[in-house]
């Protein structure tokens, strides 16, 4: 019987995401990724390497596919910040991923999402040179503060989210407009 290695391929990433989502890197069990999978042990640190090589590669994967999925344009952040709103309300594991990325690896070095944090500081310096965007944040604070408020109904305290909720467009409305309001600064 021949093998699908590129379907065993794929089970090891959904099992990882899985695992990886709901106990970090430290928490997860390569032994449970294989029993979910299924997939021989042997075979995730054949194609892997270690656990933090296959998280590396869930996280590059699947987060990269996630930003890649939400168009950036420096001149209109709002409708950016309602974009990955959406992807964060239709994909919480991203967003648990992201969490136990910067929880576990503080000092991240993927390649990948350094080039893709760069593009987007240099849109932002080129739209604020062109007087397109405000200039009253420096283009980190600025992405900084934008996605922050992308994520801010998905990172709040346990106790704040046994408080009802507004409804899902409402929450959307408050990220894009609060960012409107940021981004709405003179335009020196």
């Amino acid at each position: 019987m021949v093998r699908d290695s590129d379907a065993t391929r794929a089970r090891i990433l959904d099992a990882a995401e899985a695992e990886f989502a709901a106990y970090g890197i430290a928490g997860a069990r390569v032994d449970r990724i294989a029993e979910n999978a299924p997939a021989n042990k042997a075979l995730i640190y054949k194609h892997f390497g270690s656990k933090d090589e296959l998280f590396d590669t869930v996280f590059a994967q699947r987060v990269l596919a996630f930003v890649d999925k939400v168009d950036f344009d420096a001149t209109d952040l709002p409708a950016y910040a309602g974009r990955g709103f959406d992807l964060y309300e239709a994909n919480p594991t991203t967003l648990r991923l992201t969490t136990w990325y910067q929880l576990e690896r503080p000092q991240g070095q993927l390649d990948a999402i350094m080039a893709s944090n760069a593009a987007k500081l240099k849109a932002i310096k080129e739209a604020q040179d062109a007087g397109l965007l405000t200039s009253a944040y420096a283009p980190l604070e600025l992405l900084t503060e934008v996605r922050a408020l992308m994520m801010s109904w998905h990172l709040h305290t346990p106790e704040l989210a046994m408080v009802r909720q507004p409804a899902r467009a409402r929450r959307r409305e408050v990220v894009v407009e609060s960012v409107r309001r940021l981004v709405q600064g003179d335009h020196r």
